[in-house]
């Protein structure tokens, strides 16, 4: 096997993929490997990522979804299946030289994605999860700025889930971090997990923390539902007219995309061509929003052009793709429907706003929920980021689910510390540099 490469056996099944026209898959992809890692050879290129396995319906979105969970950008990407095999080429970069990739533990969750057998059919009836094990982890640390965006990264890169955090400082001037957490590897009930998690958080943060994990048996993730008018202005589903020119230029540049549908080109198929900015998981809500309206793509090529708007590259996509019912998309209030949804969620995917909770501040991030029950992956990791860039502490934070506008939003509630360095409570100013700034590092302006 070649340097830098990371493979995975599959489960089952033996039938060769089918390569894309054009496209540059590794050399090395064979047909009995259903997850091969090409890892890049200098930090700055590309590594590829190939799936190649059984297709079941959203198969592409919940391989993304997982990519962009482990911190990874997607730059480009090929799709194609015959309605039972499909092959997957992603090319992939870590959003950030500060990432840690776990590339093993990558390849063995999209492994486990992998289904095991071709005879699933497209579209079945979308499974609830299963209830998850959730785990308090207690960390005793000296007050300082930024600390809640360090234990968060840290977390990340451990595939640790944060549900809950409770903060509150001791009369010494210590603050208690209480962590309600579930593991992505399902290994945190072992000593050697638990020890894994405290001892990677002492060495990074300092000796001067004392961390502990817990059963948290019996945690109930009760969230306090927003008042109406502030839930009614958060979920809308397009941005107001005050919100849409207070934006910045960066943001508004993104504002923008052109979505067609073309039936001329395939016997059976629908082409959708978009042609829009770049932004932080883009491909994702493509996919996302075509698994949730039931559209199967059956081919799609997501590719960038250096000449455009947003850190300089514009996206282009190229998707054939059918109904539930294996018709084209000809109805022309169907494409208008997709293409308006299509828009909605591409351009508009993450709502903030800064709202007044009595003599506090709050900081309010929401997204859509996939309807198998998934929230959009790093969403507080970036929003702490974001606050840490800007100085400002976080008094308390949390996180909830709530159904507004016929769907189920992930809500984050960020209580924020007032300062005179960064006065929030008198201060429109310095309150839309907060919502400016979480919304580009957000959307991928800042990392």
């Amino acid at each position: 096997m070649p340097m830098g490469e990371v493979a995975a056996r599959p489960r089952g099944g033996g039938v060769g993929g089918m390569v894309l026209g054009g496209s540059a898959a590794p050399a090395a992809v064979g047909g009995d490997d259903a997850v091969v890692m090409q890892l890049a050879a200098a930090e700055g290129e590309e590594s590829v990522v190939t799936i190649n396995c059984p297709d079941q319906a959203g198969l592409g979105c919940d391989l993304c979804h997982t990519i962009l969970e482990f911190g990874l950008r997607i730059t480009r990407g090929d799709v194609s299946t015959d309605g039972h095999w499909c092959f997957v080429v992603f090319w992939v970069v870590p959003r950030s030289s500060t990432i840690k990739i776990r590339w093993a533990s990558l390849k063995n969750r999209l492994m486990s994605m992998c289904p095991s057998s071709y005879s699933i059919p497209f579209y079945p009836e979308i499974s609830q999860p299963g209830p998850a094990k959730f785990y308090l982890l207690k960390l005793l640390s000296p007050d300082r700025k930024g600390l809640l965006h360090d234990v968060t990264h840290i977390l990340s890169e451990l595939e640790l889930l944060i549900h809950r955090v409770k903060v509150s400082t001791t009369p010494d001037g210590r603050v208690v971090d209480l962590f309600f957490i579930t593991d992505g590897m399902e290994l945190l009930h072992t000593k050697e997990r638990q020890e894994e998690t405290c001892s990677t958080l002492i060495s990074t943060l300092g000796p001067s923390i004392s961390c502990e994990v817990l059963s948290a048996e019996g945690f109930q993730q009760g969230f306090s539902s927003l008042p109406p008018k502030i839930a009614e202005e958060l979920f809308r589903v397009e941005l107001a007219d005050s919100e849409m020119s207070s934006l910045s230029a960066e943001l508004k540049k993104v504002q923008t995309a052109t979505i067609n549908f073309d039936n001329s080109l395939s016997p059976a198929h629908t082409l959708v061509q978009i042609i829009c900015a770049n932004q932080k998981g883009l491909i994702y809500d493509i996919l996302r929003t075509m698994k949730d309206c039931n559209i199967q793509i059956f081919y799609g090529r997501f590719r960038s052009d250096k000449k455009g708007p947003v850190n300089n590259v514009c996206r282009e996509v190229d998707l054939f793709v059918k109904q539930v019912d294996g018709k084209k998309v000809i109805d022309p209030e169907k494409q208008e429907a997709l293409r308006s949804r299509l828009r909605s969620e591409m351009l508009h995917p993450l709502r903030v706003m800064i709202v007044s909770r009595g003599p506090d501040t709050e900081l309010l991030v929401a997204n859509p929920v996939e309807l198998s029950g998934k929230g959009r992956p790093l969403v507080f990791h970036d929003a702490t980021l974001a606050l840490k860039a800007l100085g400002i502490c976080i008094f308390s934070a949390e996180i909830g689910r709530q159904a507004a506008s016929e769907r189920q939003w992930e809500v984050y509630r960020f209580l924020l510390d007032d300062s005179k360095e960064f006065p929030l409570a008198n201060s429109p100013t310095n309150r839309n540099r907060v919502v400016d700034r979480v919304r580009k590092t957000l959307m991928g302006c800042y990392n």
